[in-house]
């Protein structure tokens, strides 16, 4: 099993404080993942805002229209700073991210911190270079030009 790392960062126009009431409202992801992969909360959202234990469903369709359903469990949060989602289940054999604020000149750097793995070892890891890392690689792409157009850009 390889664990896989990658790190996004993004700047933003807004205070820590705005950051973190949209990043810790679970219906927020919604609005931030690609329309084709067709997100749907089946659990733990309704205008929460996260607290450690909460578990959030989800049903996703992230590679040819093939359904998944996937379990994260949050398990650290230290409000405005940063908060940490586990899977539960779902496509991965390992999935922590953590993401983090913190204030700077004009605004707040937003960090995410993502580890994941996939099942079938050597499979799993040609699966990986061929699909899911070019897919994570385009989600947050899209992510952060959708977030640049709901919170504005640096």
């Amino acid at each position: 099993m390889g664990l896989h790392n990658l790190t996004y960062v993004q700047q933003l126009p807004v205070s820590i404080d705005a950051a973190w009431a949209f990043f810790s409202s679970p219906d927020n992801f919604v609005r931030i993942t690609p329309p084709e992969m067709m997100v749907t909360i089946t659990n733990g959202a309704g205008g929460q805002s996260i607290f450690e234990g909460m578990i959030i469903t989800y049903t996703l369709y992230p590679f040819m229209m093939l359904p998944v359903r996937w379990e994260t469990e949050i398990v650290s949060v230290m409000k405005p700073l940063f908060f940490e989602d586990v899977q539960n289940s779902g496509p991965y054999d390992y999935w922590h991210h953590q993401h983090t604020f913190r204030e700077i000149e004009g605004g707040v750097e937003m960090t995410d911190f993502l580890q994941y793995s996939l099942p079938m070892g050597y499979f799993g890891e040609i699966v990986n270079m061929l699909i899911v890392s070019l897919r994570l690689e385009e989600v947050f792409n899209y992510r952060k030009k959708r977030i640049e157009e709901l919170l504005g850009k640096m």
